[in-house]
């Protein structure tokens, strides 16, 4: 047989075959990554998968601005009460201020409450009540003793730079269950240390930031949600046509200069607040409520108004799947002079609404899906300042939580004889930040994002998830 009857091709093994073929595979791989990335951009809060099965799915922060007392509130210490007026057995720590002087007792008393006997102070009658769903923590410690530093802290995982919110990570992590609401919402926010920083999302996309209502110089009765109002009265479908031009002429210059986060988020802003016109009107008008629905949030009373309209907001912005609600009672709880009046007044405003906030979820069926926590961005010093008040104090103090997959009825760890420091089962804030990102399921050492070269993510490098706590 002549040679010019064959046709010679070429014997490919695999190792040919996967380079010669590899840039085929790589357009491939490009062509998978870019329509990913072109549906989160589409819908960038869409709802997204956890890491592992979550406990909870949506998070309210009842935050205490200012450091609620633990040694008056739910830490309680026989021997403050009986060494009252002594000086302190060991040295202070290095605090806000210089002039604090010796042992000063609760002026309330304490009580055991519930199956758990938890220890809460007369300050609390009505959520002492519901102490059987709670999970106190009477070893959280801080690392920064002043207001804007622990309060940043406490909202960011940093005293120092400004990070993204918690509220952001989990809306980032998440998503939200409403395209037509807000994923985060935060219900008259501080004005001081920080503003702003406590609720923004920094480098994440701004799509991932907190929504205001009012702020703290507003009553709760009088906010809503800002920029959804149709002022003009333009008709709807008009206004569609409106909002389709400006996303067409968006769009066009996004394809001329590529990937713009601001100009995408502003987008998604203009589409959300057009959705939110037929949503959240009818959301915040609480007229439909039941009468006994609010004598139990305390909306009947001028005392608990306030911050029970913010509580009876914060279950209905929960039914609707909004991811993460922050209520704020702002700026009160930082009594270093002033303490029984102070507090008492305080927690006069907050006790009934809280409990009530409980009640109602547990009623509804949504406590075991929504975790709650409580507290301030630090606590007080069991030493006085005058006659009548107490210092700052990040090194050991208390916060709670409730619902959500928590062991309900527990008080976990412990402050030295006095309640000065985080002495038993120490939590720092980033434990605990890694414990609510658990709760949702989310694990807080791979919710990170990529910015300046370095991978960030809500606990830094730090953080434990304390496992104790979970039911």
């Amino acid at each position: 047989m002549k040679r010019g009857c064959y046709r010679w091709t070429p014997v490919f093994n695999r190792r040919d075959m996967l380079r010669m073929s590899s840039a085929g595979f790589g357009m491939l791989a490009m062509a998978g990554i870019a329509d990913g990335e072109a549906r989160a951009s589409a819908n960038p809060l869409a709802e997204r998968v956890p890491h592992f099965p979550s406990r909870a799915k949506r998070v309210i922060f009842l935050f205490m601005h200012g450091g609620p007392s633990q040694v008056d509130t739910f830490d309680y210490k026989p021997l403050l009460k009986r060494d009252s007026g002594k000086p302190l057995p060991f040295s202070k720590p290095r605090v806000f201020s210089s002039t604090t002087g010796n042992l000063l007792k609760s002026p309330w008393r304490f009580r055991q409450y519930g199956a758990s006997g938890t220890w809460v102070s007369d300050l609390f009658p009505h959520v002492a009540r519901q102490v059987d769903d709670l999970c106190v923590i009477n070893s959280m410690h801080g690392s920064n003793s002043r207001h804007g530093g622990a309060l940043l802290e406490l909202h960011t995982g940093s005293d120092t730079f400004v990070r993204p919110s918690m509220g952001s990570w989990i809306l980032y992590g998440l998503g939200t269950e409403n395209r037509d609401l807000p994923g985060y919402i935060t219900i008259c926010p501080t004005l001081t240390h920080g503003g702003v920083n406590a609720y923004n999302s920094a480098f994440l996309p701004a799509v991932f930031q907190g929504t205001p209502l009012g702020n703290a110089s507003i009553a709760a009765d009088k906010v809503q949600i800002p920029f959804i109002k149709n002022a003009d009265g333009t008709p709807r479908d008009l206004q569609r046509l409106e909002l389709d031009l400006v996303r067409t002429m968006n769009q066009r210059r996004l394809r001329e200069t590529g990937p713009d986060k601001s100009l995408e988020a502003r987008i998604n802003s203009f589409e959300l607040a057009f959705r939110m016109q037929s949503t959240a009107p009818q959301l915040q008008d609480i007229s439909g409520e039941s009468e006994a629905t609010l004598r139990l949030y305390g909306v009947d009373s001028g005392t608990t108004r306030n911050f029970g309209q913010q509580c009876l907001m914060a279950r209905r912005f929960v039914e609707q799947g909004v991811r993460f609600i922050q209520c704020t009672h702002s700026y009160k709880w930082d009594q270093h002079g002033g303490l029984k009046a102070g507090h008492e007044k305080n927690a006069l405003e907050v006790d009934k609404p809280i409990a009530g906030l409980l009640q109602d979820l547990k009623q509804r069926g949504l406590l075991d899906e929504t975790l709650v926590l409580w507290g301030g961005e630090f606590g007080r010093t069991p030493v006085a300042q005058g006659n009548d008040g107490r210092d700052h104090n990040p090194q050991g103090y208390t916060m709670w939580l409730a619902g959500g997959g928590v062991r309900g009825g527990l008080t976990y760890g412990a402050t030295d004889d006095y309640g000065y420091f985080a002495a038993v089962n120490k939590v720092h804030l980033h434990d605990l930040h890694a414990t609510i990102l658990h709760l949702l399921g989310l694990d807080h050492t791979k919710l990170t994002y990529r910015y300046a070269g370095r991978d960030f993510r809500l606990t830094d490098i730090y953080g434990d998830v304390v496992y104790d706590l979970l039911a």
